[in-house]
């Protein structure tokens, strides 16, 4: 996990304090509350009346309906308007990293498609994984990954995305393999002495790296654990039955439609390598961004 999300929280909490209430004049628990309550209600409707379509518009119309009258709170306690729309361009500033990253998720997604690494990923997975254990499997995988990168975001954006495609291949609810992977990466991150998250904590505390990390694994640990068990209960018992011949044909698909040969790899290889080495997420996404469009290319 990315760290500049935490000083970036930090700094935004910063300029409240110094630039919110020019004037002295502090919001009362009706006017914090209010802008929150009205978004949570708004969000509970969209879902009720839109189900899964309300990610298509009606929650954004939500966020800027709670955004205006969090405006208009603003201005019943004098904030000057220029001050409230500084305050959203410093908000949006302190998560540019993410957002940055989210984009060039987008991309690596993108060029690895169409360069053929992520249904390389696809094919020889279909030949090493059994549906029975792909969950726990996945789990395994994102957990290794993240714990040597120290990045649950670029553990997601890699191998997650080649896992999601063996999964969807295979027929397994894509709702299970998100949580796959998403609790592998999670836990890596966690648990990685490389992670920012898991040095910025006991630097905070007082405390030394490797006690933080004795004392989550008394919790962590546990966690994944049954996490897995779980994953194990679901495969032997709820996963659905892939026939040979149905994977075989997919797998002859992938290869007729792509140049299919284990020099692919060499991509995720190079941002994973970047990431171990502690470069830059943006910068390592971006790199592999670039190397799969130029193998699309050529």
């Amino acid at each position: 996990m990315d760290g500049n999300l935490y000083f970036g929280a930090t700094n935004q909490t910063a300029f409240m304090d110094d630039r919110l209430h020019p004037d002295g004049q502090e919001p009362g628990i009706l006017h914090a509350l209010l802008p929150v309550l009205v978004l949570v209600g708004l969000l509970v409707l969209n879902v009720l009346f839109f189900g899964d379509m309300a990610t298509s518009g009606a929650n954004q119309i939500a966020l800027i309906i709670a955004a205006a009258v969090a405006a208009v709170m603003g201005l019943m306690l004098k904030v000057p308007l220029a001050h409230m729309i500084e305050g959203v361009v410093h908000s949006i500033m302190s998560a540019m990293n993410a957002i940055l990253i989210l984009l060039l998720i987008g991309a690596l997604a993108g060029t690895w498609l169409i360069s053929g690494v992520v249904p390389a990923m696809i094919y020889y997975g279909l030949q090493i994984l059994n549906p029975t254990i792909f969950l726990f499997a996945a789990c395994i995988i994102c957990a290794v990954v993240s714990l040597a990168t120290g990045s649950s975001w670029s553990t997601v954006a890699t191998v997650g995305i080649a896992l999601l495609g063996i999964g969807q291949a295979m027929g397994v609810n894509e709702g299970w393999i998100a949580g796959a992977i998403i609790s592998g990466a999670y836990f890596g991150d966690k648990m990685s002495p490389m992670s920012d998250t898991t040095n910025l904590a006991p630097a905070m505390a007082g405390t030394d790296l490797f006690t933080h990390i004795r004392y989550m694994v008394l919790t962590t640990v546990p966690s994944m654990v049954i996490t897995l068990l779980l994953f194990l209960f679901i495969g032997f018992f709820h996963m659905p039955e892939v026939s040979p011949e149905n994977m075989n044909a997919l797998g002859n698909a992938i290869h007729q439609s792509f140049h299919i040969n284990i020099f692919l790899f060499i991509v995720p290889a190079v941002v994973i390598w970047m990431i171990i080495k502690k470069a830059d997420p943006i910068t390592a996404l971006l790199i592999g961004s670039l190397l799969g469009g130029v193998v699309a290319i050529i």
